[in-house]
């Protein structure tokens, strides 16, 4: 900083820097712009559904239990906000069964889809009390609702 008159303080000028190698630097931020974007798309490829068919499957079916939302709270079950990449058995403030807490799972579509389908047959000993639900449709629209949660 250049002092002038009455003490005020004036920024130096710098001499304008050159950037040797822009293309390599440009090259670098596209790979890893794409690379961000291809693992936060394999990550998030889930709303194939409705998410606001999904609100109204979400009552009916999980609400009983589960809460989602701002004010979300472990209930019979754990809160479902950010349930999209989470290790099964680590909502805070629940008390997981141990077949649910060592059961190595990664809540993914795949996951959720054949857990919703069949919790027992995915995690044998969980406590999910749920018949299950096979319909494509209503799986794709509550996993679309679901996503719309964030941690």
């Amino acid at each position: 900083m250049a002092l002038t008159g009455k003490n005020k303080m004036l920024p130096l000028r710098r001499p304008m820097q050159t950037d040797p190698e822009p293309s390599m630097k440009n090259t670098a931020a596209l790979s890893l712009a794409l690379m961000l974007g291809s693992s936060l798309f394999s990550t998030f490829t889930l709303a194939a559904g409705d998410p606001e068919a999904g609100a109204k499957i979400f009552p009916r079916l999980c609400g009983g239990c589960h809460q989602v939302g701002e004010s979300a709270r472990p209930g019979f079950g754990p809160q479902l906000n950010g349930i999209i990449g989470r290790p099964a058995g680590t909502s805070a403030n629940y008390v997981y069964s141990e077949a649910m807490k060592n059961s190595g799972v990664t809540w993914d579509r795949e996951t959720l889809i054949a857990y919703l389908k069949d919790p027992k047959g995915v995690v044998p000993g969980t406590r999910m009390i749920f018949w299950g639900l096979s319909d494509e449709e209503k799986l794709d629209n509550l996993l679309a609702y679901l996503q719309t949660f964030s941690q």
